[in-house]
């Protein structure tokens, strides 16, 4: 992989360019890690609101009909439902993993099987997340082991 900085003065932003023979699944990937960065959420912690990037966040809820987001060290509450989480962060590498919870990909530290066909996804932070049966396939997709 050949990368190539460009410095323009007259540049406003950034603007990344991939120019590759085909796109494939080592394209994709570059381009979900680079559209986490530009992608952030709001949440509620602590009686004050919060902007936080998508690329901090481990995971995603529902419960009791309330959306939380969970970074390293918070716990924040949202006003979107989790399929509109889901929506915002799509392209991002986050994948959903059971009816009331997405992940995202990149934070998993490792996977075990479990019986009747779940995975347990360890966060980088230590919290353990159950993948449903119903949800397994897509990651264990993702992973290059079907």
């Amino acid at each position: 992989m050949k990368i190539t900085i460009d410095e323009r003065p007259e540049a406003t932003g950034i603007e990344v360019t991939i120019v590759c023979r085909k796109t494939d699944q080592q394209v994709l990937n570059i381009v979900a890690r680079l559209r986490i960065f530009d992608r952030k959420v709001t949440g509620s912690a602590d009686g004050g609101t919060y902007v936080v990037n998508a690329a901090d966040i481990l995971y995603v809820e529902s419960v009791d009909k309330r959306t939380f987001f969970y970074t390293t060290d918070k716990v924040y509450e949202t006003t979107l439902r989790l399929y509109e989480m889901e929506e915002r962060l799509e392209g991002c590498d986050f994948l959903r993993v059971a009816k009331g919870c997405v992940v995202n990909f990149r934070r998993i530290a490792s996977l075990r099987p479990e019986m009747n066909g779940r995975l347990v996804a360890t966060m980088d932070n230590g919290d353990q997340i159950v993948i449903s049966r119903q949800y397994a396939p897509d990651v264990r997709h993702k992973l290059g082991m079907l």
